[in-house]
């Protein structure tokens, strides 16, 4: 057997065991806890510009997300708007260097449409550990970050066909409710590629779409522009 074909599938393998342990959609989610910033938090305020996503601000500032979302109280429903000010928590304005981020290096929508399941939501005695996308028209599937095919399945934990991209950094993305798939374990696709396209109706023309940290499940919310 050759050695890259080796490695796809103990890569796959490895993100089976990692997804069941962790559990795709039904394993309890624990909310980051929201409080109040102390008023004498040292600091500044980032305003936030047009196609700015929550993650690009942290790596900005080389500040954690999650310590983001609970400083300023972002609950995970919530997307940020153009004008909106962020604390940026340990920072002060003088030594603050604002590092530029190469647009491809951002995540985009795998598909346009309506968020109707929410991440954390409880949807038949499930919490959500990503979101459900109802297509406005389109239903082409687009890698929403360049990466690696480690995972492919015709029915995984109940989702259906179920596509993971390893984007090299320690993100995964998961695409899952696809009905048709066009690529295979071990595949690089560029960000914007076609993978996959939906072709059922109603709940079944939904797709399920989760961004992972290793194996935490994140907010996509606060990944997509």
């Amino acid at each position: 057997m050759p050695k890259n074909v080796r490695l796809v599938k103990n890569i796959t393998a490895a993100i089976f065991s990692l997804l069941v342990l962790s559990g795709c959609a039904t394993s309890p989610y624990v909310a980051p806890v929201a409080s109040k910033p102390p008023l004498d938090l040292p600091g500044i305020y980032h305003k936030v510009e047009k196609g700015q996503t929550l993650w690009r601000i942290s790596r900005m500032y080389g500040v954690d997300l999650q310590e983001l979302t609970r400083i300023n109280r972002i609950a995970d429903s919530t997307s940020i708007e153009v004008g909106q000010r962020i604390l940026i928590p340990n920072q002060l304005r003088n030594m603050v260097e604002v590092i530029k981020y190469a647009d491809g290096d951002d995540f985009i929508w795998p598909v346009r449409g309506r968020v109707v399941s929410s991440f954390g939501q409880t949807v038949n005695n499930m919490i959500n550990k990503g979101i459900r996308i109802a297509p406005y028209e389109s239903k082409d599937v687009v890698a929403s970050r360049s990466g690696k095919v480690v995972f492919l399945s015709d029915n995984f934990a109940g989702l259906g066909k179920t596509i993971i991209l390893d984007h090299g950094d320690g993100f995964f993305t998961v695409y899952a409710l696809s009905s048709e798939v066009f690529i295979k374990p071990g595949d690089s696709v560029k960000r914007g590629s076609v993978i996959a396209r939906i072709t059922g109706l109603g709940r079944a023309g939904d797709l399920h779409f989760e961004i992972r940290k290793g194996h935490l499940p994140q907010n996509p919310i606060f990944y997509l522009p």
